[in-house]
């Protein structure tokens, strides 16, 4: 089934971030945005209200819709509340991974890989993410994967913007380090693991370096 066309504007918006083609502070206009998507504005409302949520774009009164600027303070609060929230999550998926959930891991494994191989930061950045929406849904808590999915949404977000390069992109094998514990049934070490993974990823972010200019909405947002 085809996404719907505010998904495509929502992931490519996300893309261009993670890419470094959408800088903080770029301005979202709706006009600009239906001409290149060639919809109606009512669907750039809906995708741009989409991000808004996560808090991966501000609506300004009376200015429009802009990427979100984190502050430091933005990118430790987040990474903070992830090694809270994670760690829950990851104990429930020692504990009720299922054979089929391990294999979903290691599947998803071998799309990271694949991203890795071909350099393609943006979707290494998506697979990144989407290994730990995994992980929620194999602990099987609803309410804190609701959670999980904004807070990774947003560090998304920083790590596209501020990310030193592959600093901020996971280890060859810190996903499948963890993926190897959960499957041993290795509580301690899978926490350990975990910890130490978020806290890589959060030391790659340098607020320091100016973040990347911004060319044309429309060669930021190539589809």
């Amino acid at each position: 089934m085809d996404k719907p066309l505010e998904a495509l504007i929502v992931d490519s918006i996300l893309d261009a971030i993670a890419d470094q083609r959408l800088a903080a502070g770029t301005k979202l206009g709706e006009q600009a945005l239906s001409e290149i998507f060639g919809c109606n504005r009512l669907h750039v409302r809906r995708a741009l209200s989409m991000l808004t949520g996560w808090q991966v774009v501000d609506h300004l009164p009376n200015r429009g819709a802009y990427v979100a600027t984190p502050t430091p303070q933005d990118a430790r609060d987040v990474f903070q509340a992830r090694r809270a929230i994670e760690t829950t999550i990851c104990r429930n998926a020692v504990r009720q991974a299922t054979p089929a959930d391990i294999a979903a891991l290691r599947a998803h494994l071998a799309e990271e890989d694949a991203a890795r191989g071909h350099e393609n930061r943006p979707v290494a950045i998506r697979l990144s993410r989407g290994f730990h929406i995994l992980l929620a849904r194999i602990g099987r808590n609803s309410v804190l994967a609701r959670y999980l999915d904004e807070l990774t949404m947003r560090s998304s977000l920083i790590i596209g913007l501020y990310g030193t390069g592959h600093a901020t992109l996971c280890a060859e094998d810190e996903h499948a380090r963890i993926t190897d514990a959960i499957a041993r049934r290795d509580e301690a070490g899978a926490l350990a693991l975990l910890d130490d993974h978020l806290r890589h990823i959060e030391a790659g972010i340098r607020f320091d370096d100016a973040a990347p200019a911004t060319g044309a909405l429309s060669a930021a947002l190539r589809r």
